[in-house]
This record gives C-alpha cells, structure tokens and sequence, in this order.
C-alpha cells in the first residue's frame, strides 16, 4: 500500500520483491533487480529517498503500473 512518492531503497527492494523480483545483484556501477528476462537498475544506497521522478523511471522499466504499486 505504498503511495506513489518518494520511498526508501529498503522499502522499494521489499515491494520489487513483492511484484516477483529477485535480487539485488551487483552490477557494473550499480546493484539489480531481475524478473524473467526483466532487469531493472537500483539506485546506489544513500541518505535521501528516492523521489517522485526516479520511482516513475524504475516502474517503467519494471513494467508495473501505478495502480499495481499503490495496491501493494
């Protein structure tokens, strides 16, 4: 049930998790996430949450619709 805005890297690891994915695995400059044949880029760990614009990104990219986040 998290709303769509900014969110924690601990917090979206958990809910990627909830949607299917595995991981996070290292990676050249940054960790991933995988789903099949889906790979989706997780930002670095640092002291600020991820905000509105970068979670829009990673959802693309992960395929998963808004309304399937806020329904999680």
């Amino acid at each position: 049930m998290p709303a769509f805005g900014p969110v924690n890297r601990r917090d979206l690891i958990r809910y990627l998790h909830a949607c299917g994915f595995e991981g996070p695995y290292s990676g050249g400059r940054h960790q991933f996430m995988a789903r099949g044949e889906l790979t989706v880029r997780i930002p670095n760990p640092h002291h600020a949450e991820i905000g509105r614009g970068l979670l829009s990104v990673i959802l693309r990219e992960a395929e998963i619709a808004r309304e399937e986040w806020e329904s999680l």
